[in-house]
């Protein structure tokens, strides 16, 4: 199993795979997002992509669109087929049972449970098989669950919106709208993409959020999917002095929330859907360990996660290099020197202490500039 020297047809038939899998995007969280496509012939003949956890993968739906044509045809598939029972059969299985005769991936699934054991399985059962095609946009589709399955975290991104001279509010807290309809309407895509949104409590109770996705904002993409389809994230609230109470509109929405503080306590009644998490105390004082509240979220298998939170936690998370990715947006607006500042770092105070990233991405949204950068961590190579 190596890469082999791919056909422009092969370019073609992968990049409709990948196409296929974006449909996934807001649906199948926290599991990765997969297409295929079924060639014979030169014509495609079944596709499909996993659409929402714990139900048919991608191969499945091809294969049940293509039927008994699938037999002497080639399977574009964006990640390796699984080759274990989980809450669905091994789809690699399912192919040499269709008797398809290739199968190229776009790269090996970086699950133990898997990795390699696929296109295995597909070859000793007399199956071509190849891998490696345009992995670097497969990867991109599933850097959460790439992560999680790698490095036993979750891919953390931070989003931050603030004035041209980095200011996120006036200095009496007044903050809406810095930024406009189209950017917020950006920001809910970016919320339902994530398995979790994390916040602290003093956001929670300044702005009394509810941290939901917004189906009416969700601007174009509304159009693709029903109000029930799009996934409703983890709402995870980093809530260390238990200020939290359960008349607050955060729980208003039943779906699953998470508050993580180093004391629990049994004050109040909560509705169903929350879980108080204990956490412990960062050595700093008497907060909630960062570190150990993204393992809290690995552990449930929450691998793409979005912070959006104030100045002390989001900076509290960035200074302490628990954050991947900075989502920035920065509106065509001056606020001035008594405006409040965009993250608050409290052991910086020199240049060579400073936090380097890379842009990735600059766009215009709406009248707003869209920044996405990486941050780049000690032994951290990043590649253009």
């Amino acid at each position: 199993m190596s890469c082999n020297t791919f056909t422009l047809d092969d370019h073609r038939y992968m990049a409709r795979a990948i196409a296929l899998a974006k449909k996934g995007l807001y649906t199948v969280s926290p599991n990765p997002r997969v297409g295929c496509v079924l060639v014979k012939n030169g014509k495609v003949i079944g596709e499909g992509w996993h659409q929402q956890a714990g139900s048919a993968h991608a191969e499945v739906n091809a294969l049940a669109q293509a039927k008994k044509q699938a037999k002497g045809a080639t399977a574009y598939v964006t990640l390796e087929p699984c080759s274990h029972y989980g809450r669905t059969p091994p789809c690699a299985k399912g192919l040499i049972d269709a008797g398809v005769v290739k199968v190229i991936a776009a790269m090996v699934d970086p699950n133990p449970q898997v990795s390699g054991n696929g296109l295995a399985m597909l070859a000793q059962a007399g199956i071509e098989t190849a891998y490696g095609l345009l992995e670097a946009d497969a990867r991109a589709l599933n850097v959460g669950f790439i992560t999680l399955m790698t490095q036993q975290k979750p891919y953390v991104r931070c989003k931050l919106a603030a004035s041209l001279d980095g200011k996120t509010a006036m200095s009496s807290g007044e903050s809406k709208w810095i930024t406009s309809n189209d950017a917020r309407c950006d920001v809910q895509q970016l919320r339902a993409q994530s398995c979790a949104v994390i916040s602290g409590a003093d956001s929670i109770l300044h702005d009394n959020a509810r941290m939901t996705v917004r189906w009416s904002e969700l601007g174009e993409i509304k159009h693709h999917y029903a109000d029930q389809q799009v996934r409703q994230p983890v709402r995870v609230v980093i809530d260390s002095k238990n200020r939290l109470t359960p008349d607050l509109a955060l729980f208003d929405t039943a779906s699953p929330v998470l508050i993580l503080t180093t004391k629990l306590e049994n004050r109040h009644q909560w509705p169903h859907f929350v879980e108080h998490i204990c956490v412990k105390q960062s050595q700093c004082g008497h907060y909630v360990d960062l570190s150990a509240a993204l393992k809290v979220l690995a552990d449930k298998g929450l691998n793409d996660v979005l912070i959006e939170s104030g100045m002390q936690l989001a900076g509290a998370f960035i200074e302490q290099n628990l954050v991947d990715e900075l989502v920035l947006y920065q509106a065509p607006k001056l606020l001035g020197h008594a405006g409040k500042g965009l993250v608050n770092f409290s052991h910086i105070d020199k240049l060579t202490q400073a936090k380097s990233l890379h842009i990735q991405d600059v766009t215009r949204v709406g009248c707003d500039i869209k920044i996405v950068a990486h941050f780049i961590h000690d032994n951290v190579k990043i590649e253009n």
